[in-house]
């Protein structure tokens, strides 16, 4: 591995930590080891992530079901940039710049109290009474008159590249990137019969979470951590040694996570017209034998997280701040169908526990990640075969340093039911 105190400069040994990780991804998976310490702790290397990874790729920042109505806004703050998706009087959704023409305000300030997501007619700058539609055009501004030469048609909110994904709305902030729709087409099949546009978000916890951004997405897409820090949850009706990914592709991780032949009996039965255990909501209509047995696990890079499972979704907003620092959200989405069930309200209640429970778990075991980076006897570890997308991801970002994306895999998974004679 290259030799990261090398450098005489921080320009030297940025250099040589993104040749460290150019190195290690380009390893076999049978020989594949975590990145160095630095790729998640140096703060040099998270503005380079920013740049070449972030900004430079669509980030998800809601779903239309959190703007159902014209005025409906929902505010996150992305890589220093606030912002706001809002949908219009029309029905058109905008993500728009939170940032006042006329001096620079934030116009819905957190410190304020403003709720993040809520409805409103009109934006109103707190501090000198501007006023914006809902396509972010400048509809009042007290006492202009006398400022030579102004109009009001060349003052509006500024508005970023934006995409609408099977109800998620995302954004481009370099506005460079090829466009999200050509990008996720194969992802885009893997979760058509959830019809998630149609979906509808009913839990929302948010975390403030003192780790870096990679360690997030490697813990949610390997699952061979069920077996330790979910052994009494969700190791007990997937197991992580059953775990298993689909062939690499340049734009997203789809891994596998079967069921157990107990909770599959369950599932199938709820499909096929018998009782639902309080634990489900209504299961979705139209999914195939696999996909109703196993929780589908996604990342769609940069760091979309998206989980299909027979009765629900599930959407994680990630939202990086600095090199050990990001915001996340944890969602669930249902059908409609599942909404009109009598006992939804109670179904509701018992899986946002479950939902908190299980990501207290993660959360702990991230946050003694980040600390155990700082040690000065950190070592870089070998990966077991049910890491294989912490090495996918591995190879994504070592690609996007180098302004390219990995290859489309023609070939088989190496592990699971489908997998090629020899792995790795």
């Amino acid at each position: 591995m290259t030799d990261l105190n090398g450098g005489s400069s921080r320009e030297d040994k940025l250099n040589a930590l993104v040749e460290d990780i150019v190195e290690t991804a380009a390893l076999p998976l049978k020989r594949a080891s975590t990145l160095p310490a630095a790729a998640y702790t140096d703060e040099d290397y998270f503005q380079l992530e920013r740049e070449k990874i972030l900004a430079a790729g669509w980030m998800c920042i809601a779903h239309v079901s959190q703007l159902k109505e014209p005025g409906a806004y929902v505010a996150v703050d992305l890589l220093d940039e606030p912002l706001m998706a809002v949908r219009d009087r029309e029905g058109e959704i905008h993500v728009l710049s939170r940032v006042c023409a006329h001096r620079s305000i934030d116009i819905l300030p957190e410190e304020m109290d403003i709720p993040r997501e809520g409805r409103k007619s009109v934006f109103v700058c707190p501090y000198h009474s501007w006023a914006y539609n809902l396509d972010g055009s400048l509809r009042g501004c007290p006492e202009m008159q006398n400022a030579e030469g102004f109009d009001k048609s060349d003052w509006r909110l500024a508005s970023f590249r934006s995409e609408i994904w099977n109800g998620f709305v995302f954004v481009n902030l370099d506005g460079k990137a090829e466009p999200l729709a050509e990008q996720y087409a194969d992802f885009d099949k893997a979760i058509a019969p959830w019809n998630v546009g149609e979906m509808e978000v009913v839990i929302e916890l948010e975390w403030e979470c003192e780790f870096n951004w990679k360690v997030m997405i490697e813990n949610w897409m390997e699952s061979y951590h069920h077996i330790g820090a979910h052994s009494q949850t969700l190791n007990v009706t997937m197991p992580g040694q059953h775990t298993w990914s689909s062939a690499e592709h340049p734009h997203f991780i789809h891994a596998h996570l079967p069921f157990t032949d107990k909770a599959r009996e369950e599932v199938q039965d709820v499909a096929k017209g018998g009782e639902k255990a309080s634990s489900y909501f209504m299961p979705v209509e139209g999914l195939s034998e696999q996909q109703l047995t196993e929780w589908s696990l996604f990342v769609g890079f940069p760091c979309f997280m998206f989980l299909a499972g027979n009765d629900r979704t599930f959407w994680y907003r990630l939202l990086p701040i600095s090199a050990e620092r990001c915001k996340l959200m944890t969602t669930t989405l249902v059908s409609k169908k599942a909404l009109e069930a009598p006992d939804f309200e109670e179904t509701l209640k018992s899986e946002t526990e479950m939902l908190r429970e299980f990501h207290t778990e993660d959360m702990q075991m991230n946050v003694a990640v980040q600390r155990g980076l700082h040690s000065s006897k950190v070592v870089r570890g070998r990966l077991s075969h049910l890491e294989e997308p912490i090495w996918l991801i591995q190879r994504y970002v070592a690609a996007r340093l180098q302004d390219s994306y990995p290859q489309k895999a023609e070939r088989a998974p190496y592990y699971g039911p489908f997998a090629e004679a020899s792995a790795g």
